[in-house]
């Protein structure tokens, strides 16, 4: 592995080395880019992802063995990576751009690459992080075929649990949606939701805590109407409540959507020239894996194009 140098004007800063970010840096390490990856959790969601069965060229897989596996591709560049790396602050540079971290320490790029990621919103209710890969999932494109012929429950009442809910319902015995309100979903997406069999729901119910013993066996729930208490049986709890990108750091810097997402051209390309942003953080509706890795590729042949047509390299 490269060393790290400070007091040095990189030509590519990745910020993130999930599947976009170690993407990103490999392309451009491949392209002959001096690169510079800042991570604050190396692999991202990746960490927090059971089994993956829909990434190309590999059947099944572990979430933390593939991003092992993308993380030695990469060391096989040389490329440095600043692990436990916080970014607190975005600023101009003449025409170069510097992240600083919390540690103090500064660092200089002549392009940029965004590939901070997002969290998953999560109902922050008992159990919750105890069943995380063994029953409770945030991605139910992701893990959908795991559970089938089992009975499952959905947490939310927007277009991501509805659109999970369609999905599941092709494996699953059983679908269940709670949510503590009423539905906000696309009236297109709940029509299909209602003419499902497999699915049933139940609005105004609060999930109070996740139960099981090894595996989640069910939920505890409130109904807000008439404050009774009950459980829900199932085999998998499917969180559809949405994610948060980590962008605070260039709000009101970047062009972003209300809910925090970077908005980027077909290149990646934000509205400051020579920042680039690629996977969870930019605004786009299909958070996967494949497409995030993808958007890497693309942030760093732009980044490539943008270093040749500036200066001439």
């Amino acid at each position: 592995m490269n060393e790290i140098i400070k007091d040095k004007t990189y030509d590519l800063l990745v910020l993130g080395a999930g599947p976009a970010g170690m993407n990103a840096a490999m392309y451009a390490s491949r392209k002959g880019l001096d690169v510079l990856v800042l991570s604050l959790n190396r692999g991202g969601q990746l960490n927090d992802t059971a089994m993956i069965e829909n990434y190309l060229g590999t059947e099944s897989i572990l979430g933390y063995e593939l991003a092992e596996k993308f993380a030695a591709h990469l060391e096989k560049y040389k490329v440095p990576v600043a692990e436990t790396a916080n970014v607190i602050e975005y600023r101009r540079k003449g025409t170069d751009h510097e992240v600083v971290l919390s540690d103090g320490d500064v660092y200089r790029g002549k392009t940029v690459v965004i590939a901070t990621g997002s969290v998953y919103r999560s109902l922050n209710v008992q159990g919750e992080w105890d069943f995380v890969g063994k029953g409770v999932s945030y991605c139910a494109i992701c893990d959908a075929p795991l559970f089938r012929n089992k009975n499952v429950l959905v947490a939310g009442g927007g277009n991501s649990a509805a659109e999970a809910a369609l999905d599941l319902s092709k494996y699953a015995k059983s679908v269940t949606i709670l949510h503590r309100s009423q539905f906000r979903a696309d009236k297109v997406l709940l029509d299909q939701v209602m003419a499902d069999p497999k699915i049933t729901y139940h609005l105004r119910t609060k999930i109070v805590e996740i139960i099981g013993d090894n595996l989640l066996r069910g939920v505890k729930t409130l109904d807000l109407d008439n404050g009774e208490e009950k459980i829900f049986n199932g085999d998998g709890l499917f969180i559809e409540i949405g994610q948060i990108p980590n962008t605070q750091v260039f709000k009101d810097i970047l062009h972003m959507t209300e809910s925090g997402a970077i908005v980027t051209d077909e290149r990646m390309q934000t509205n400051i020239p020579g920042v680039f942003a690629a996977g969870n953080v930019r605004e786009f509706p299909y958070k996967q894996i494949i497409i995030a890795a993808s958007e890497g590729a693309i942030a760093a042949l732009s980044a490539s194009d943008y270093l040749t047509q500036k200066y001439g390299n």
